[in-house]
């Protein structure tokens, strides 16, 4: 390999992690409604990837080393963001995003919805898919990081009393 070569294959590695990074900031100010059950981080690494290595698997104009140096690039930064994450947690929560309280105690949290885009027919049809009917039959829902909606019943959120 030439010295060109090895500096157009620095290139690409530097391009991918800047787009990388781009696209994680992209989905993460989507919002988590429009995720669905992937996390941002994992949604534009997926995304990244498939497109990195699209040119050298079909032939067309990219070829075969710079699919493997996008791709690589992008494995590398997948894996340390996971190390990050573990070690420096308030990272992970800018980036992946922390759970929403959406109902609390049968009541609808009006500000928790504005700022999630997540209307009234969203938790209905969250709180269909958990066997309840009404808002007030749920103790809480949350909006989770992956946007997926998990729901405490009134009876499973209820504290047992002790008998004496």
């Amino acid at each position: 390999m030439t010295p060109a070569f090895l500096y157009y294959l620095l290139l690409l590695s530097v391009r991918t992690a800047i787009i990388a990074v781009v696209l994680m900031g992209a989905f993460r100010l989507c919002g988590k409604r429009h995720v669905g059950q992937f996390n941002v981080y994992d949604l534009a690494m997926v995304m990244a990837v498939a497109n990195a290595v699209q040119n050298a698997m079909t032939a067309g104009t990219g070829n075969f080393m710079t699919g493997i140096v996008c791709a690589s690039t992008l494995l590398f930064i997948g894996r340390l963001m996971a190390h990050i994450f573990v070690h420096i947690p308030k990272i992970e929560e800018l980036y992946v995003g922390e759970p929403v309280v959406l109902v609390q105690d049968g009541k609808l949290v009006e500000s928790s919805l504005r700022r999630e885009c997540i209307t009234e027919d969203d938790v209905m049809m969250a709180l269909r898919t958990h066997g309840l009917g009404k808002i007030k039959d749920a103790h809480l829902i949350v909006l989770e990081a992956d946007g997926s909606m998990s729901v405490v019943s009134n009876e499973d959120g209820k504290a047992e009393t002790p008998k004496v």
